[in-house]
């Protein structure tokens, strides 16, 4: 099994036909984040949100969090979506990468993936804090980038 960073392919297409809005929660989708152990498969080919290989542990609930988002925006020629840090509170486990998925879209889709991220390798925390912490929203280093 492996993870691997990656623009899931199956959101690219979806992009295309509207299934995503990543404006304001309060008009758009609802992003999540759900964290995953080094047993989990992931990669471009993840279409959805998956339990397998989930992390579990003490504070953690399935399928994660939402993720506070930032509404897209451009730099040059490049659009971009950034979301805030995200912080698991005072949590017992490890996660090795995690799976940024749409859990409201706007057409007949189950919770379909968007971005695949891998930390490099095992991460813990035990009873604290388990911090994602993304890029710099900018033309070169956002999460997410359409160039």
């Amino acid at each position: 099994m492996a993870i691997s960073q990656a623009v899931c392919t199956s959101f690219k297409k979806e992009l295309l036909e509207g299934a995503h809005d990543f404006r304001a929660v309060s008009t758009g989708d609802t992003f999540k984040m759900a964290l995953y152990t080094s047993s989990a498969s992931l990669d471009a080919s993840t279409t959805a949100y998956t339990a397998s290989g989930e992390t579990s542990g003490t504070g953690y609930s399935a399928q994660g969090q939402e993720l506070a988002q930032v509404a897209p925006t451009t730099s040059s020629t490049t659009a971009l979506i950034d979301f805030a840090d995200e912080v698991f509170s005072t949590v017992s486990i490890t996660a090795r990468g995690a799976l940024i998925f749409n859990n409201t879209p706007t057409h007949t889709y189950t919770r379909p993936s968007v971005l695949v991220l891998d930390f490099g390798g095992d991460k813990t925390a035990s009873a604290g804090d388990f911090t994602v912490v993304f890029p710099t929203a900018d033309a070169s280093n956002a999460i997410l980038r359409i160039t």
